[in-house]
């Protein structure tokens, strides 16, 4: 059977584009990136992808007058490419209501927070000033309501006594890193499906652990 293909969309740096990249190269993995696409023609994430040999596309939103006209030239370059599923990686873009439908179920992005905690931007100034003990990142399936697709998987850090922006951010990218790839092989593979308005697993799929902060003796 084919691997899927994936198409990445980015803004800014692509770190987690770079996770994805090294998932999918290895032979074991469902998947393959088929193009990366950047709404900013100098995102350095760019470079990742060239440098393994992905198709790269660019496509400013500054040259069209609607997020609608944007969308469409979007859907028709994924379409063209017989893309399966769409990984947003860092794109700073809200997607329309039509291109979301359009690839319900297809549709994945990463966000720095627990959803359904601290949507939206400056996650983790939020987190701090709410003094929150534990923090995290979400996978989660793109829906018309910014931040509120159904959530495919969770990653969980403590808030350290000592963290700022910078320390808490980094902490939780790494594990953007690990969660990304393994959500996005289970949806690939059909092991992690939309029922109604939430996530269910195959039942082979097994999640265990807690993380207690502060730590029990």
């Amino acid at each position: 059977m084919a691997n899927a293909s994936i198409a990445v969309l980015i803004s800014g740096r692509g770190s987690n584009l770079k996770s994805l990249i090294d998932a999918c190269a290895d032979d074991g993995f469902p998947a393959e990136i088929s193009l990366v696409i950047s709404n900013r023609p100098k995102a350095p994430g760019l470079k990742h992808a060239e440098t393994a040999g992905i198709r790269q596309a660019v496509i400013d939103h500054r040259d069209f007058e609607t997020r609608e006209e944007f969308d469409a030239a979007l859907d028709e370059r994924l379409q063209a490419e017989g893309v399966d599923f769409v990984c947003l990686a860092g794109f700073m873009r809200l997607l329309s209501d039509g291109f979301v439908d359009e690839w319900r179920g297809r549709l994945i992005n990463i966000h720095p927070s627990l959803l359904p905690a601290f949507r939206g931007l400056n996650v983790q100034e939020r987190t701090l000033d709410a003094g929150v003990k534990i923090a995290g990142c979400t996978v989660h399936f793109v829906s018309p309501e910014l931040d509120a697709g159904p959530i495919i998987g969770q990653a969980a850090v403590p808030v350290l006594p000592t963290d700022n922006v910078s320390s808490l951010s980094s902490r939780i990218l790494e594990q953007e890193h690990k969660l990304y790839p393994q959500c996005l092989r289970l949806v690939v593979e059909g092991k992690a499906r939309i029922s109604g308005a939430v996530v269910q697993y195959d039942a082979e799929i097994q999640c265990v652990g807690a993380l207690l902060n502060p730590p029990t003796d």
